[in-house]
């Protein structure tokens, strides 16, 4: 007979697929670029292939690859080449379009050379060629580029005190944006004079074009003033290397150019597309759980704050279903997404879904009809195999049975090696899209 949680985990993982199915990229991009009697359709916008010089492709993200292997397709004998860059894992053999694999989420020497190598494409094109810029999420690890005077490491460094300290996308990128070559509208310039098309897979809440993998084509409405605000907020200015402090103070009294500005020229040729988002992923979700059976809801595509307090209200909500039934009576699905952060304090291994897990396990026990999922729509969380963790109301006294307290491993960031050895890591590998995190929750009608 089939134990609760061995269904609930196929369920949930059945979900998931479904979810990471309605943000496929390879589909998405072939819904929003098409091409019919040399005339070239982009969502709203068209133009004559018979009218423009080459066409080159680049781009940047997880979701990176797929997306090119779309538009070779699409645009087969048009297409010139190009080069895109993706993380280790997610790469695919491609006939026009080189594809290099680099460090994520802490950059490395292979997306410095990768970098180099677009920027010496796109300074190179035409006034009349066009570039298809993809971009998905992890572009901003992917595509590096420091500052004149900066090294990889000093990056290196800034990318794990920003991400070690609970400093949410939106300002991490700020931050990010005024210590590259290439971020913060910087790629447009370099592009510049040729026509520029973004094709842009959100993985930032409320999808703001800046924001998204240092927003490389889109006009940078922050500072070097708002960077340093940044790092002085989460106490990081002092921990930075003495590089990044002389040369941000020298970009604070003007000696340094800042990132280009809302309506700059070198913008007036880009056309920049929102393509798919976590929203979308929850909709494929939605209509799984549903034909599984389940009343569902969509909670938000918004969930952000740290790991663990938003496991508190999540399991809050989780019990309330099976106290009252509401906001849904079981069988329930409720299903969120966004992306949260987790304060490093401890020595352990493990993401931000891991954690999520791990603490709303605490929240769950003594529950036997309520199972979790929290898990990366990339198909990875933090430096791990794993895509995150399903969590249950005998989680905590499944690891009790084996000398493990959770609450310990918790604290020392350890979620990883917890769920590890109960056997209940989620690993689906990397699934070639990237639109933040899914939390899944099922409650089930108690057995009589």
């Amino acid at each position: 007979m089939t134990s609760f949680r061995e269904k609930a985990k196929s369920e949930l993982m059945t979900i998931f697929t479904a979810a990471v199915a309605a943000v496929d990229p390879e589909r998405i991009v072939k819904q929003w670029v098409q091409v019919n009697d040399e005339l070239a359709q982009i969502g709203n916008c068209s133009f004559s292939l018979n009218k423009v010089g080459k066409l080159w492709v680049v781009g940047a993200g997880k979701a990176a690859a797929r997306m090119a292997k779309a538009l070779e397709e699409i645009l087969a004998k048009y297409l010139a080449g190009g080069i895109v860059i993706t993380k280790y894992g997610h790469g695919l053999p491609l006939e026009k379009i080189t594809v290099r694999e680099a460090g994520h989420p802490v950059p490395d020497e292979a997306g410095v050379e990768a970098t180099k190598e677009i920027l010496r494409l796109v300074q190179s094109v035409g006034e009349r060629d066009a570039i298809f810029v993809l971009i998905s999420g992890g572009g901003s690890a992917l595509l590096i580029a420091p500052s004149t005077g900066l090294t990889l490491r000093d990056k290196q460094e800034i990318t794990t005190l920003l991400l070690n300290n609970g400093v949410p996308i939106e300002q991490i990128n700020v931050v990010r944006k005024h210590l590259s070559q290439v971020k913060g509208g910087q790629l447009a310039r370099h592009a510049y004079p040729a026509q520029v098309f973004s094709l842009i897979l959100s993985d930032v809440i409320g999808d703001p074009v800046d924001i998204i993998a240092s927003g490389p084509t889109v006009p940078d409405p922050s500072t070097f003033k708002d960077a340093v605000a940044v790092l002085h907020r989460y106490h990081l200015w002092d921990r930075l290397p003495p590089r990044a402090v002389r040369f941000l103070t020298a970009a604070l009294e003007g000696k340094q150019s800042d990132t280009p500005k809302p309506g700059d020229e070198v913008f007036s040729k880009v056309k920049n597309f929102i393509i798919g988002n976590n929203y979308q992923a929850l909709q494929g979700a939605y209509q799984q759980a549903k034909t599984l059976g389940y009343r569902t809801l969509i909670l938000s595509s918004s969930i952000q704050g740290e790991a663990r307090e938003v496991a508190r209200v999540l399991a809050a909500i989780a019990r309330e279903v099976v106290r009252s039934g509401n906001p849904l009576s079981p069988p329930a699905c409720i299903i969120a997404g966004g992306e949260t952060t987790v304060t490093i304090r401890g020595e352990g291994l493990g993401g931000r879904n891991q954690e999520l897990a791990l603490a709303i396990a605490l929240d769950l026990q003594g529950l036997d009809n309520v199972a979790v999922l929290s898990a990366g729509s990339d198909g990875t969380d933090g430096p791990t195999d794993a895509a995150g963790a399903f969590a249950f109301g005998d989680t905590v006294a499944r690891g009790q049975n084996k000398g493990l307290d959770a609450q310990a491993y918790l604290q020392n960031n350890d979620s990883y090696h917890y769920f590890k050895a109960i056997g209940d890591l989620f690993q689906s590998g990397p699934t070639g899209t990237n639109v933040m995190d899914l939390q899944i929750i099922l409650v089930q009608q108690p057995e009589n």
